[in-house]
């Protein structure tokens, strides 16, 4: 039969997701769900690593079932996850022997601060393109091998497998068959030498975690192998495997050095493609952007914790707003933020700050300060921090942003985007379909089943929805950005700096 469909495996940090799309790269179904989110002690993040694939295959197996498609005619699934997040599993049972640390957790801060101290700073960036930082795998893998009572015997007798979602879901999916991972969540844990390309033996004796455990790594879209039909009621080829910030990249066809896209999603990732040179960077992270047809191209990358987030975090914890989209309405109802900056370092500070012990704050209050205006301050809150991230890439690139496109699930604000285009003075591109996570995963499987022959057939598809311009004069856009500048000095340290374990 005919092959007419892709699947794509959205899995992030807050919801499971699958996508089905057409050979036109139409999405014809969706289906998505939330799972729980752990938080043991302040600043920890975790996640139920069983929960999180059961809540994946379920979505997985309810597209298929509601797009009314046939199994044998899904060419292939690709998968983009969570980045960091990380996994250690028993090889025999395939049950967690921990909770999954997310991306997001800070337990490992002060082991990063330790390191520093000792003067790995420049060993690991050398190495790995990243900065020392509890946001990486590396030192959350340590954690669990220290912390869990009888691990680490276990893991160097080899009973123990390690990995970030990507690689636990490709081997749930495969019935445990299949424990590989791609180049760009390699380039994730802080383990990986991105210029030789391999797990690094030096970096894995200091953090003393065995090799054993560690998955093989392989390109981005490849066939890895099939999904087990005892798993997953049927077989087809899992064809890509990416991290999220990277799929965004190649979903938004950002395929030629200098093209850059920023995703808003649970943080916000901006990622601009440098092509096959790694450019180096103090501030910035160097990072793999895709492993294709054996060759590996790279980006310079700035993180924002705390993006879209901080909407959850309004509906949730605050109670201000019922639903996401009442953000928007609110914010739209007032002129500006009437005075009011909320830094959303609830996690501390990405790209160029790097604090760990930042914490989030809202300042600029008077007595005329109400609910609209903190959701105001909310959405620009997100967008200084990309235009943080945006001057920090321009300045050590030294190539100007004439254009930046957009994706995620909260750059459908209409308001966020006209503030963010106004506060960068610079064109925001926002396509038709936001969720180019999910495409990018679609498009590096369908190339692997060779479903989409070449990059060239998948750029004709991209379609814009909307361009934004910059409307704000510079003088108010200097004023306002300097008042957030503000704001960060009286977010940063906190915390009080830990001592190491």
């Amino acid at each position: 039969m005919e092959k007419k469909y892709i699947i794509a495996l959205d899995q992030g940090t807050t919801s499971s997701r699958a996508i089905v799309y057409d050979r036109e790269c139409n999405p014809l179904g969706s289906k998505a769900q939330e799972f729980t989110q752990f938080y043991p002690q302040p600043g920890w993040v975790e996640h139920d690593a069983e929960e999180l694939f059961k809540c994946q295959l379920g979505v997985l197996q309810t597209v298929i079932i509601d797009t009314e498609i046939k199994r044998d005619e899904i060419a292939a699934i690709g998968i983009t996850n969570q980045r960091e997040t990380v996994v250690l599993w028993d090889k025999k049972t395939g049950k967690p022997v921990y909770h999954a640390i997310v991306w997001q957790c800070r337990r490992t801060a002060s082991l990063c601060d330790e390191l520093t101290r000792k003067g790995y700073d420049e060993l690991i960036r050398e190495k790995t393109g990243l900065k020392i930082d509890a946001y990486f795998s590396g030192t959350k893998i340590k954690w669990m091998l220290d912390n869990v009572p009888g691990l680490r015997e276990r893991a160097e007798k080899g009973e123990i497998l390690a990995g970030t979602i990507d690689t636990w879901l490709i081997w749930k999916l495969s019935g445990g068959k299949c424990h590989v991972t791609d180049v760009t969540n390699a380039s994730r844990t802080m383990l990986y030498n991105i210029y030789r390309l391999e797990w690094d033996e030096e970096l894995l004796e200091l953090l003393n975690i065995p090799r054993c455990i560690l998955p093989e790594v392989k390109d981005s879209s490849s066939v890895y192998c099939n999904t087990d039909p005892e798993v997953c009621g049927f077989s087809v080829p899992i064809a890509s495997a990416i991290g999220d910030q990277q799929s965004a990249l190649f979903g938004q066809g950002c395929f030629k050095a200098g093209d850059a896209k920023n995703t808003y999603g649970t943080g916000c990732f901006m990622l601009m493609n440098t092509g096959t040179k790694a450019v180096g960077s103090k501030q910035l992270l160097t990072t793999i952007a895709l492993g294709l047809n054996g060759k590996v191209e790279y980006a310079l990358e700035g993180s924002v914790f705390i993006g879209g987030a901080v909407i959850k975090w309004l509906r949730d914890e605050l109670e201000l707003i019922r639903t996401a989209p009442e953000v928007d309405m609110l914010a739209e109802s007032v002129p500006d933020s009437n005075g009011a900056y909320l830094v959303p370092a609830f996690v501390g500070l990405g790209t160029p700050y790097w604090d760990m012990y930042a914490r989030g704050t809202l300042v600029g209050l008077t007595r005329g300060v109400k609910k609209a205006h903190i959701c105001r301050a909310a959405l620009e809150g997100i967008a200084y921090q990309v235009r943080d991230v945006l001057d920090t890439m321009v300045e050590d690139s030294g190539v100007p942003i004439n254009m930046l496109n957009v994706d995620g699930g909260a750059c459908v604000s209409n308001v966020m985007m006209q503030f963010q285009s106004d506060i960068l003075n610079t064109q925001v591109n926002r396509p038709e379909n936001v969720e180019t996570t999910a495409l990018g995963a679609a498009y590096l499987a369908g190339l692997a089943a060779g479903f989409w022959k070449s990059r060239e057939e998948i750029l004709e598809r991209r379609k814009t929805e909307r361009v934004f311009e910059p409307k704000m004069e510079a003088a108010v856009r200097d004023k306002l950005y300097k008042g957030w500048q503000r704001a960060v000095e009286r977010a940063r340290n906190w915390q009080e700096t830990e001592s190491a374990d």
